[in-house]
């Protein structure tokens, strides 16, 4: 069977080697898995501690699901709201640097070419290379800024949607995360076998995504799912014990 024909040259690059069969495979989705996390494990654990809580104080189902259901439309809120405005953040503050070193190459451009040189000499550039490797950098003005916004500054253009679509993440893994919890509440009219339920589920789901999480970022797998249970747990515990004890 013929093989199909290398691509032409490109600029003097060679055409690319073979690889991985599947191609390279890179976990690069770090910003929505991250809003992920943000949303779900605040919406497991947020209010799962204040049914519990609440359990410890009174014994009122329908009053800890309206408490339960109030906290966790104030929590998409705010979290999604949090998460909108730290994206927009992000994006204002990679603009405002990119204009600046922009007005720096028009400024300081022998200065800013000294800085390049300085960043390829660290990764092994020199002599008469590193001369030409600069001068071709330097000679887009655009591809000049890209590269000091990325080796100097260590800065990447967010997506331009990258806002609302953080604050959709966060706050829908907060309603997701904290309906888990709550739900046994809404079945049970007793509250102890509610609690035992929601206690339950949210662990389990606690170290499915503990698991999870640290499945995709590629850390051990059983020590994240744990840890993500002992942090959720201990925060249900604590609020546990102190609305029975305030509560009698």
């Amino acid at each position: 069977m013929d093989q199909p024909a290398p691509p032409p040259y490109r600029e003097g690059l060679p055409p690319q080697p073979p690889g991985p069969p599947g191609g390279e495979q890179h976990f690069t989705a770090s910003e929505t898995v991250r809003d992920l996390v943000i949303g779900t494990a605040d919406g497991l654990t947020v209010p799962f501690a204040l049914a519990a809580g609440l359990s410890g104080a009174v014994a009122a189902n329908p009053l800890i699901v309206t408490a339960g259901l109030a906290e966790i439309a104030a929590g998409c809120v705010a979290m999604g709201l949090g998460g909108y405005l730290a994206a927009r953040t992000d994006q204002q503050h990679y603009q405002a640097e990119r204009a600046r070193e922009e007005q720096e190459t028009k400024d300081y451009p022998e200065r800013e070419k000294w800085e390049v040189a300085a960043i390829l000499h660290r990764y092994g550039l020199r002599g008469e290379t590193l001369t030409r490797a600069t001068d071709a950098i330097a000679a887009d003005r655009r591809r000049w800024v890209d590269f000091m916004m990325r080796f100097e500054l260590d800065l990447k253009e967010p997506a331009a949607t990258r806002a609302v679509q953080s604050a959709a993440t966060i706050g829908g893994a907060y309603l997701v995360g904290g309906m888990i919890p709550l739900a046994p509440y809404m079945i049970f009219a007793e509250t102890r076998p509610a609690l035992i339920l929601s206690s339950i589920l949210t662990g389990t789901a606690l170290l499915g995504f503990g698991w999870l999480k640290a499945a995709v970022s590629g850390l051990p797998r059983g020590k994240g799912a744990a840890q993500t249970l002992a942090i959720g747990g201990a925060a249900a515990a604590v609020a546990y014990a102190v609305a029975k004890a305030v509560g009698g």
